[in-house]
């Protein structure tokens, strides 16, 4: 049973910054990739920022030099470091990994967190 715990998130204001992080639990061979999406109300879910096993990232245009996602592959963990937050940054942010459950197992399979709350006030 393969499990994503999230923490952090909050309320801040405008210009400032938090940190959410996920961390993986459970018995599985490896974690792909791991990357952070977020949900606004009445909108589409939509990544964030995404990184792979070797450590390469990407962003969505929105949050480029503003987040930063890093992981610890030791500890099965992934952060998101937000900065500069805007209001329209507001959504809950949920974690995702793909993971490969056993050696012989093939394709991965994408596994989310629960989801936390990010709200910046203006």
């Amino acid at each position: 049973q393969v499990q994503l715990v999230e923490s952090g998130g909050g309320t801040v204001e405008a210009g400032g910054s938090l940190r959410v992080s996920c961390a993986a639990s459970g018995t599985f061979f490896r974690i792909n990739t791991m990357a952070w999406y977020r949900q606004a109300p009445g909108k589409q879910r939509e990544l964030v920022a995404i990184i792979s096993r070797s450590g390469s990232t990407n962003y969505v245009d929105s949050v480029k030099g503003r987040f930063t996602i890093a992981r610890d592959s030791a500890k099965n963990t992934v952060d998101l470091q937000m900065n500069s937050l805007q209001p329209e940054d507001t959504a809950v942010y949920y974690c995702n990994a793909n993971i490969q459950t056993t050696l012989y197992s093939g394709a991965s399979v994408p596994y989310w967190g629960q989801g936390t709350q990010v709200t910046v006030s203006s």
